[in-house]
């Protein structure tokens, strides 16, 4: 933090850096710190400490800026530092340093009792003799940095190739395997005459 501080209170000034860091970063230096840590040398504990932090840095940078304290400890140690998870923690959070929280389960599909059920054509052999036979369209969602998409994708059954899909960032039951069908159906240009539709039954 005081090497920050000296390197831009030209450009700044001791006051504003303080006061813009101190919002953004829990923990860091009041301008009145800042100088009364500079007339007073560091402890042999604010030495270990500003080290800890540039090498937690520079890990948490390596690793997508998604390790937590447990991760990070263990990488800590495998860099040869001894240390313990809560004082990790601590250098972490005088850091502002965070890991990637694993959210709550996403269920995609969820039956509908209530929901009419369409008969299973294929009596789940999914068995094609040739290509634009048998499709099969299912739902699934893939995590993001910004949280979830939902993606609904149709299969050739015969040639096991994605021939249509669609993406929406909510799931629409009623909409997105629609949307992929119509997709495969403009992506085929083939005779769909023979062409069987099967779909899992489900609703969100």
């Amino acid at each position: 933090m005081i090497a920050f501080i000296d390197a831009h209170r030209d450009q700044f000034g001791v006051e504003l850096i303080c006061r813009v860091l101190r919002a953004a970063i829990p923990g860091f230096l009041t301008a009145r710190g800042y100088r009364a840590a500079r007339v007073r040398p560091a402890s042999d504990r604010e030495i270990r400490d500003e080290q800890l932090i540039a090498d937690l840095r520079t890990v948490h940078k390596d690793n997508f800026s998604v390790y937590g304290v447990k991760k990070m400890h263990a990488a800590m140690k495998r860099r040869g530092w001894h240390l313990g998870r809560e004082q990790t923690r601590r250098l972490m959070h005088k850091a502002g340093l965070r890991g990637v929280q694993r959210g709550k389960p996403i269920f995609t599909t969820v039956t509908d009792p209530a929901d009419s059920r369409p008969a299973d054509l294929v009596n789940r052999q999914f068995i094609a003799a040739a290509p634009n036979r048998l499709w099969v369209a299912d739902i699934t969602y893939v995590r993001t940095w910004q949280g979830f998409c939902y993606t609904a994708f149709v299969t050739d059954v015969c040639t096991r190739k994605i021939v249509g899909w669609a993406v929406s960032t909510t799931m629409r039951t009623e909409d997105l395997p629609l949307q992929a069908f119509n997709h495969a159906v403009w992506q085929s240009n083939s005779d769909l005459s023979e062409l069987m539709h099967h779909s899992d039954r489900g609703s969100q």
